[in-house]
């Protein structure tokens, strides 16, 4: 049993590979199962860096390519299948994922580092307005989730929806309580830098 994580795949690597265990697909409907099923709530994705996942999965030996075609005047398309390496490398990143929490840094994290660089006021209107901003979002992914839900997908594939919304929630929650803070005054309102000069 490793101690350590052992990741050598990237997220969008990960899923070119999940959905390559369902069937051999090409890069560009894998793209088009990851917005159908949106898989792309989760893990960012564009094209051009998909192909470049393939390439990489190549060349490590995790797919194959197994049939090359045209259809009209469309560029020539290759479809890839996982290999046994593939599925094995493909379950140890999983697995490892599920396993070890990872140290992930977020952008507000920086922002809430900086935040007493501003003006008190300031700082209490920017987080009313991701409070907000917040709301909408949780509203947008309770749509999406209903929309899915229509659509045949259980919760089971939709973990991750669930999971950034169980986020959101958090995030929502704390940036209130600050707010409530900074008014009451529980949160002194200084800038630590200029008080160590």
């Amino acid at each position: 049993m490793r101690s350590k994580p052992h990741r050598t795949l990237t997220p969008l690597a990960l899923v070119a590979l999940r959905l390559l265990r369902e069937r051999p697909m090409h890069p560009y409907e894998i793209h088009q199962v990851i917005r159908d099923r949106a898989i792309d709530y989760a893990i960012k994705v564009r094209a051009g860096s998909l192909y470049h996942t393939f390439e990489r999965l190549h060349r490590l030996g995790f797919v194959e390519p197994v049939e090359t075609g045209r259809e009209g005047r469309r560029p020539e398309r290759t479809i890839y299948a996982i290999t046994e390496a593939g599925r094995d490398e493909y379950l140890d990143n999983l697995r490892d994922l599920v396993r070890y929490p990872e140290e992930e840094y977020p952008v507000f994290a920086a922002a809430a580092e900086m935040i007493r660089t501003l003006d008190r006021d300031e700082a209490e209107r920017l987080l009313e307005h991701r409070t907000t901003a917040l709301e909408a979002r949780l509203a947008a992914d309770e749509q999406v989730i209903t929309s899915l839900t229509k659509r045949g997908l259980s919760r089971m594939a939709m973990l991750d929806v669930e999971l950034r919304q169980s986020t959101r929630r958090a995030e929502l929650a704390w940036v209130r309580q600050l707010i409530s803070d900074i008014r009451s005054g529980a949160l002194p309102w200084t800038d630590e830098t200029e008080e160590l000069t």
